[in-house]
């Protein structure tokens, strides 16, 4: 899993991506995120590294006057001096993406860019990764495709752990507001879950860490390549993954964060690599009405 920043920080609205130089950006505004792993992977003419990915996103974010860090979490320890693959030449089968990207239409807090930052990775994945578009799902609060209710993200993330098997790539991608909630369960050395926030929240709640690694990370069968994007707030361990590293640091290493026999339970972990990013505590204070306060 990619995220550009921990637990801890914020992450940020990018009002032109243009600055990011995308080919054909969908629109102006996106996610500093989204934005700068599209931009560096675009520039990348050889080979890279994670740990190379890692830095060269701190340096755009720098660049760009963000000062969130990127990190990268994992289901099993990886050597971040290897080759960084969405699609692994060992991964033959299907090609399939969950797109997420939620506005928050009508409410406070809404945001601006998150659509735009599905466009720009649906692009990127089908013109630089070979994904079939017949293959992605998408959730949008934009009237035309299916909303990013709280139902909806979990039947869309149980459906592609269902389809998915040995051989198979995922990527997943969501742009928009996270947050945390008390942690009830005891596996938070913070004292907190990490969440995503639904369009629907009010009514239905927040999506727990503990949800999508039940539900996600778990059943994903064994030999699957899951590349996960989460373009949000409080994101580092928003799918307790055992093993991160984030760009000012040269290894990978366990996740001291939380407890990890109590969410692995002695079940095997899949192969899977998320990235993640915040948006500003100012705007989710909006949008939650001082929840946190």
């Amino acid at each position: 899993m990619f995220s550009g920043c921990e637990d801890k920080q914020t992450s940020a609205d990018v009002y032109n991506v243009g600055s990011f130089e995308l080919p054909n950006p969908a629109g102006k505004a996106g996610g500093a995120l989204t934005s700068t792993l599209i931009k560096v992977l675009n520039e990348q003419s050889g080979p890279l590294t994670w740990i190379d990915l890692l830095h060269k996103m701190r340096s755009v974010l720098r660049q760009k006057g963000f000062d969130q860090v990127p990190q990268l979490s994992a289901s099993r320890m990886l050597n971040v001096n290897d080759q960084m693959a969405i699609v692994p030449r060992e991964n033959t089968g299907a090609r399939r993406a969950l797109l997420i990207g939620i506005n928050y239409v009508g409410q406070k807090g809404q945001l601006s860019g998150c659509h735009n930052d599905v466009h720009n990775i649906k692009d990127y994945l089908i013109r630089s990764q070979g994904f079939p578009e017949k293959d992605m799902l998408i959730l949008m609060d934009d009237g035309r495709h299916n909303a990013p209710t709280k139902q909806n993200i979990l039947n869309a993330m149980q459906r592609v752990t269902q389809y998915s098997k040995a051989g198979d790539v995922v990527f997943i991608h969501y742009s928009g507001h996270g947050g945390r909630e008390r942690d009830l369960s005891g596996d938070e050395s913070d004292g907190y879950d990490e969440t995503l926030i639904p369009v629907d929240f009010k009514r239905a709640g927040q999506i727990l860490d503990d949800k999508i690694y039940e539900i996600l990370v778990r059943p994903m069968a064994a030999g699957v390549n899951c590349t996960v994007l989460m373009d949000c707030c409080h994101s580092g361990t928003v799918m307790d993954l055992p093993y991160t590293i984030n760009a000012t640091e040269s290894q990978m290493h366990a996740n001291s964060g939380f407890d990890l026999d109590a969410i692995l339970g002695n079940q095997a972990l899949l192969c899977c690599a998320c990235l993640y990013c915040l948006f500003a505590d100012d705007i989710l204070g909006l949008l939650l009405g001082g929840l946190f306060d």
